[in-house]
Order: C-alpha cells, then sequence, then structure tokens
C-alpha cells in the first residue's frame, strides 16, 4: 500500500485520493492551497456577505418567514455556523435537524444549547427506533454503513423544508471530500448538489431503490419520508441554492471548537474509545462502531482523518500521529458494539458476515483458518524515501479540547456513554 509522505492517508482513501511526483496527495496539496498567502480570505468574504444580502432579499419576496436554512446537528461546526450566520452577517436563519435516533446526553445538551443561545427555530424530523433499526439493518448488508439514514436524513429533510417554507438559501459548515481528500479545490467553489449527495453520503441509494429492492422485506415508503428528495420543478422554481461556509473561510475546526467552547458553551465527550479527537461527532452514540466499520472495510478509519488533519494545520507530526491510529484505531473491539447488536437484533458473527464482501482487497486478505489479516498499514511507513522533504514544521502543539463535566451530567447516570437516547 501507498500512503502519503506528508499525512497517513493510504491510497485506497474513500471515495478517492490522488498522489503527486513527490508522493503527497491531493488532500495535503488541497490544504496547501487554501493556506497560500496568495488566498485573500477579505475577499471571499465579502463576496458571501453580498450574497447573503441578495438571498435575504430574495426570502422577502417569496414571503419566507426565514432568511436562510443552517442544517444542524448541535455539533462544534452547527455553533460555528449560526455564529457566522446570526452574530456575524446578522441573518435570521431556520434550525432545520434530522433526529438519527442513535443519540447521546452531550449531543442532546449541545442542540438544546443552540437553540437557546442563538435564539433560533428548530424543526427537527424525528425517525422511530424502529425504523432506524430496519434501516440500519438494510445497510449495513447492503453497504457496510449503520449511519446512512443520518446522511440520507441531514441531506434532504432541511430540503424539504425549504421548499416548503420558500426559502431559497440553504447554508452547510465545511465540504468534506473537498478537505479531506482534495475533491475539489478552492477555485472549484464547489455547491451542494444533489448528484454528490446521492453518490457520496448516500451511498448510491435513493429512498425509490430501497423500494424497488426485492431483498427489501419491511422497509416502507412511510419509513423513508425524510429521504424524498424534493422534484426539479420544486427545486427549479424556488432557485434553491446550498453553500458551503470552507469556500470563504480558512476552516480550522480546532480553532472554531475553542471559540464555541469559550463563547457559547459548546460541551464535548470527555472520553472516547476509537478516536483521541473529543469534539466530533458528539451526537452519535454508535460512533465508535461506525469506524471500527470503516476500518474493518479499508484498513484504516476517523483516527487517520484526524490525525492527517492536524499533521496538515501543523500541530502533529506524522510519527506522532502514527502513535495515535496505533492507539485508537488497530483493532479495537468498540464496547458500544455490543449495544449496537442487542438493538438491531443480530448476532456479532452477522454483523462480521455482513461485511465479509466489503473488504478492501488492497488492505485485506484471508488466511487459510478464515481470519482476515491487514497486509499493511502507515506505520510500517514512517522511514520512507522522501518524507523529510514532505514534512511540515509544527506551529502550534496539539492537545486535546475538552470540556469540563457539566453539573447535569453529574447528576444523572454515571455511564452517560451507555445511554442510547431515541428523543
Amino acid at each position: 500500500m501507498r500512503y502519503c509522505l506528508r499525512c497517513c492517508y493510504p491510497e485506497n482513501c474513500r471515495p478517492s485520493i490522488l498522489f503527486d511526483e513527490h508522493g503527497i496527495c491531493s488532500g495535503c496539496r488541497t490544504f496547501e492551497q487554501r493556506r497560500s498567502e496568495t488566498v485573500n480570505w477579505k475577499e471571499k468574504q465579502q463576496e458571501l456577505a453580498t450574497l447573503l444580502e441578495s438571498y435575504k432579499e430574495q426570502a422577502r419576496k417569496n414571503n419566507a418567514p426565514y432568511d436562510c436554512i443552517i442544517p444542524i446537528s448541535g455539533g462544534k461546526d452547527s455553533h460555528f455556523q449560526a455564529h457566522l450566520i446570526t452574530q456575524i452577517y446578522k441573518m435570521k436563519p431556520l434550525f432545520v435537524a434530522y433526529n438519527h435516533a442513535y443519540n447521546t446526553a452531550v449531543g442532546m445538551r449541545n442542540l438544546t444549547n443552540m437553540v437557546d443561545k442563538f435564539g433560533c427555530d428548530l424543526i427537527r424530523y424525528t425517525t422511530n427506533p424502529k425504523t432506524a433499526r430496519k434501516i440500519s439493518r438494510y445497510m449495513l448488508k447492503k453497504v457496510g454503513d449503520i449511519t446512512w439514514h443520518y446522511h440520507a436524513g441531514i441531506m434532504t429533510f432541511p430540503i424539504q423544508i425549504a421548499v416548503r417554507y420558500r426559502i431559497p438559501l440553504m447554508i452547510w459548515g465545511e465540504h468534506g471530500e473537498a478537505l479531506l481528500h482534495g475533491m475539489h479545490n478552492l477555485e472549484d467553489k464547489v455547491e451542494f448538489t444533489k448528484k454528490h449527495r446521492q453518490e457520496h453520503l448516500m451511498r448510491g441509494f435513493e429512498p425509490e431503490d430501497i423500494l424497488d429492492d426485492p431483498q427489501n422485506k419491511d422497509i416502507t415508503r412511510t419509513d423513508l419520508a425524510p429521504f424524498f428528495y424534493p422534484s426539479d420543478d420544486e427545486i427549479g422554481s424556488l432557485n434553491l441554492r446550498g453553500i458551503y461556509l470552507s469556500n470563504y473561510y480558512p476552516w480550522d475546526e480546532f480553532e472554531h471548537t475553542k471559540m464555541v467552547i469559550e463563547k457559547y458553551g459548546f460541551e464535548t465527550f470527555q472520553d472516547r474509545q476509537t478516536s483521541f479527537n473529543l469534539y466530533q461527532k458528539v451526537d452519535d452514540f454508535f460512533q465508535d462502531t461506525h469506524n471500527y466499520l470503516k476500518y474493518l472495510k479499508f484498513g484504516y478509519g476517523r483516527v487517520t482523518d484526524q490525525a492527517s488533519t492536524e499533521i496538515r494545520n501543523q500541530r502533529l507530526t506524522r510519527e506522532q500521529g502514527i502513535e495515535l491510529i496505533k492507539k485508537y484505531e488497530h483493532l479495537i473491539r468498540p464496547k458500544n458494539l455490543d449495544i449496537f447488536l442487542k438493538f438491531v437484533e443480530m448476532t456479532e458473527k452477522e454483523f462480521l458476515d455482513n461485511i465479509e464482501h466489503l473488504r478492501d482487497k488492497s488492505a485485506w486478505q484471508k488466511k487459510p483458518n478464515g481470519e482476515w489479516e491487514l497486509l499493511d498499514w502507515v506505520g510500517n511507513h514512517v522511514f520512507d524515501k522522501g518524507i523529510e522533504d514532505a514534512r511540515l514544521q509544527i506551529k502550534e502543539k496539539w492537545y486535546s479540547l475538552k470540556t469540563p463535566k457539566k453539573d447535569s451530567a453529574r447528576n444523572s447516570s454515571d455511564n452517560e456513554d451507555e445511554e442510547l437516547i431515541f428523543l
């Protein structure tokens, strides 16, 4: 396996990644471009201000009750988006959330905090646990993903609400694939599209595909209600547009998180089994199991994403990143896997059998005894030729962003990480 000489990404990185003649990946090169002194962020932010004013006027013409929609989870990006839009650009957004039913206590407190601190209205669609169970089981078998309904919900339900209320602008935070893997560069100024949503965030599946699948035995049209994308005519008549704030801001989630902790009281996890980062995905109870699935399929997981980001931000060396990958990513069976298996009524053997066909053969091979073994990992590439030439110098030492445990948490269960909250 080939690995980036600057960060920790392998060549089988999903959805795609490229390496240049110097052995540096497209994600690192795109990040380098974004940090270049030639980028005039002030000019981009003025462009954003002009765009927002024009859509505020369009919302008024539509008699829309809100200027724009911010799809939120209650996480650190949601807080930062709301800060920019309400405090810097003085807009009146509607918050729209999709409740995937796999909530954490911390996540619920953060969502409540957002509505309170920013004084914005919230519309939240709640999928019932039985539906979440059916969809997670189905998508685990199809594509090895227990979180399909998360992405389908937050990428579709806000669009339904925009059409219903005639709100012409959706405001997203970062474009993940652009920042992590370099799928798009800054000049592309990529915006939200139905196609990207389907191909990358919904694994190629629209609700109609599930309903038409002979292997689907129990998922109904009602179960899939929040995932049906509005028609082209509805989108066109509204001239609906979805923008990413990462096209207008350098985007450093570490710095953003520090700010929203200090200014708005955002709360992190206290501990994480499969991540050294305590502020990402704090709303997702089964994130550790999701990370585990990614590792079992591709031979790398979310810690590789996190370490590579911090290396690019010059807060970690590549060697430090590799040590974190070794500690948090390698063959760690998450504690909450047992809770997930009980919830979806599945044995661990069934769970593993479902992803057997999804193992990336460039990362894994099956031994004669039937066990899978990892063919390679970035830890075998500490001394590859060219690493010193690719190395970035540390500018700021990384440290764990961790908030004190809230009084409300102290007064509740001592085992919050074992509390699966549906509502």
